[in-house]
């Protein structure tokens, strides 16, 4: 028997704050989403020598079939590569696809294959000066692949980090054709998540070994599939099917098994379905509205997720038209209760997690407490109801049945009426050094409010090199520098975490306060990330000067230095010389994205809010320069709301 709960009431009210605030973009939006549709297979529009570039190389059935211009043309888009272990599984995907939408009724090509890069393997190095850019860069890739409009709906395959944002970017900007995602699935658990920080933070004060360190990580990512903590990767994949963009349960069922198999080939059979040419079309555009948003953040919150999201689910937003910011984060956290523990929040990996009752069980819960949308959109067209549900094999039949009404495990997984907290554990705070995101989750209490002088660094080297010659035996609070997008990428500065992780365990007071960025894997030791806006845009953090009080409080959401007024008044910016972080490993080649990026509270974007017709493309500095602009009024074009 299906539950009806009322929405609760600060849901509802940060909903129609982001559809009021959005109203102008999303109408533009709509309207260029509606422009791009055609009256039958989108490439019908193509001319015949077009049309034969495009099916060349077909076999002779799938040609035919492309020629007489009936049937559905399916993209893949794809991640893979065999280098990284989230991505080597979808080798074998095409094929499936291929197979299943021929079976189907429909012809799949492979349109495209887009940049994948790990975060773990470039940690700490120039590489990661890349990887937020990867994002845009990924969304860019799907467009080229798009571009050649060949197609009626779209597959894409992704997990880890940058590349489901980019992806999903990359699809809004083809708003018109229904858009299936596609995981891998993780890894086996390896050696548990206690033990390979512990012998992290061993190696940190020299009592590991490099080949003791190796070995401990080796048994920790030890095969194909999604690493197993709780980080960007697999806080997308939740976030996926919240949004209604996976079939049900898809997450975190493992590669190379049948079962991951048989999903695979129903993803490509329900893009079929929901093709133009279908029975259900469901353009991307309407699955991905304001609501889906909210339920994107409720989701993150709930489940103790990737702090990289409060960058991501705003970029997510911008490219569907819709404006969510910090503040959205901040009041829903207050009012979502954490509903997992998943290192690094608690020891379980995100295997234990689906075996105690999975994405099913969170979004069952989280509709009956009313603090999800239930009458959206998604790729099953049901609302989001019908993604209260887990997949199985009845022989080589796919099923699907309940999420378990109990949590399997209460060690990972809670019901709404027994939470780990109270709270979604990620808060927004606001001082004389700007806005700043800090998750909590795992910070326990007495460590969420730090005040200590400052000590300033320009770089994660300089840093360590203070640790390793004993400098940092002290309360202090870590003022990490010229981090940002503009300056740099804004790369993870997870190497910092085992140091400052000894150090607090050894009753240091100690804190960290960055425009850089800390990620999923944000832990124990309170972290101030994201400052907005970076020093480079004028931001207050290079005027903090070493031994400033810095007052960092998780508790009344407030990030201070501690300095007289009239002072703080007279100081000048800090410069710093980036030269050595805009060349080499390729980091030339992005000069262009340093310099045009939006603020990491505007998603530190490359891209902008859908623009007026007769206006080029702006820059969103603030949102009220958006909310200003006049919407389109072509109501011939627009695609209407569903109803």
């Amino acid at each position: 028997m299906l539950k009806h709960t009322a929405l609760h009431h600060v849901v509802a009210e940060i909903t129609a704050r982001i559809v009021a605030r959005s109203a102008p973009s999303r109408a533009r939006y709509l309207a260029q989403v509606g422009a791009a549709r055609r009256k039958g297979v989108q490439r019908g529009a193509l001319s015949c020598t077009n049309l034969a570039h495009g099916f060349a190389a077909f076999p002779a059935n799938d040609k035919l079939a492309l020629k007489e211009q009936k049937k559905p043309s399916i993209a893949i888009v794809s991640s893979y590569n065999d280098m990284l272990s989230a991505h080597q599984p979808f080798a074998r995907f095409p094929q499936i696809i291929k197979d299943a939408a021929r079976d189907a009724g429909a012809v799949a090509q492979f349109a495209a294959g887009v940049p994948a890069m790990c975060d773990g393997v470039t940690q700490g190095q120039p590489g990661m000066e890349l990887s937020l850019f990867s994002r845009d860069t990924i969304a860019m890739s799907t467009a080229v692949g798009l571009s050649h409009n060949m197609f009626d709906a779209a597959l894409y395959l992704g997990v880890c980090d940058k590349i489901v944002p980019g992806l999903l970017i990359g699809a809004l900007h083809f708003g018109h054709l229904p858009a299936v995602f596609v995981p891998a699935g993780p890894m086996t658990s390896g050696l548990p998540n206690k033990e390979k920080a512990a012998i992290r933070q061993l190696y940190a004060v020299g009592k590991a070994s490099r080949e003791q360190l190796l070995e401990s990580e080796s048994q920790s990512y030890h095969e194909a599939g999604t690493c197993t903590f709780y980080g960007t990767a697999n806080s997308n994949q939740l976030l996926m099917e919240v949004m209604g963009l996976h079939l049900p349960g898809a997450a975190f069922v493992p590669p190379n098994t049948a079962l991951r198999d048989s999903l695979t080939a129903a993803a490509a059979r329900q893009a079929v379905a929901i093709a133009a040419e279908g029975s259900q079309y469901t353009p991307v555009a309407h699955v991905v509205d304001e609501k889906a948003m909210v339920n994107a953040i409720v989701g993150l919150l709930a489940s103790g997720g990737s702090t990289n999201h409060t960058l991501h689910l705003v970029a997510i937003a911008k490219a569907a038209g819709i404006i969510i910011d910090w503040d959205d984060f901040h009041a829903l956290s207050a009012v979502v209760p954490t509903l997992t523990r998943i290192y690094p929040n608690g020891e379980a990996d995100i295997n234990h997690f689906h075996a105690a009752g999975g994405t099913g069980f969170v979004i069952r819960e989280l509709l009956d407490a009313g603090l999800l949308h239930e009458d959206v959109t998604t790729i099953l067209g049901h609302g989001l109801r019908a993604h209260c549900r887990e997949p199985f094999l009845d022989g080589e039949q796919l099923h699907w049945k309940e999420a378990p009404r109990a949590s399997l495990d209460e060690n990972v997984l809670r019901a709404y009426a027994r939470p780990f907290a109270a709270d979604g554990g990620m808060k927004l705070l606001v001082g004389n050094l700007g806005r700043a995101v800090m998750k909590v989750s795992a910070v326990k209490p007495e460590h969420q409010c730090v005040e200590a002088p400052a000590l300033l660094f320009d770089s994660q080297e300089a840093f360590m090199a203070a640790y390793a010659e004993g400098k940092l035996e002290r309360d202090f609070v870590a003022v990490l520098r010229f981090q940002g997008p503009r300056a740099n990428g804004m790369p993870e500065l997870h190497a910092l975490t085992p140091a400052l992780a000894n150090l607090q365990d050894a009753g240091r007071h100690v804190a960290l306060v960055t425009d850089g960025r800390m990620s999923g894997a944000s832990g124990k030791v309170p972290a101030a990330i994201h400052v907005s806006p970076e020093i480079l845009a004028g931001g207050p953090l290079g005027l903090v000067r070493d031994g400033d009080l810095i007052r960092l409080d998780a508790h009344q959401g407030s990030l201070q230095a501690l300095v007289d007024p009239a002072v703080w008044a007279a100081r000048s910016h800090a410069v710093a010389d980036l030269a050595a972080s805009h060349v080499g490993m390729g980091r030339e080649l992005f000069a262009m994205f340093r310099a045009s990026v939006s603020t990491a509270e505007t998603g530190a974007t490359t891209f902008s809010l859908p623009q007026p017709a007769s206006m080029p493309p702006t820059p969103d500095q603030h949102q009220a320069d958006v909310i200003k602009a006049e919407p389109f009024n072509d109501e011939d074009n627009l695609i209407k709301r569903p109803s």
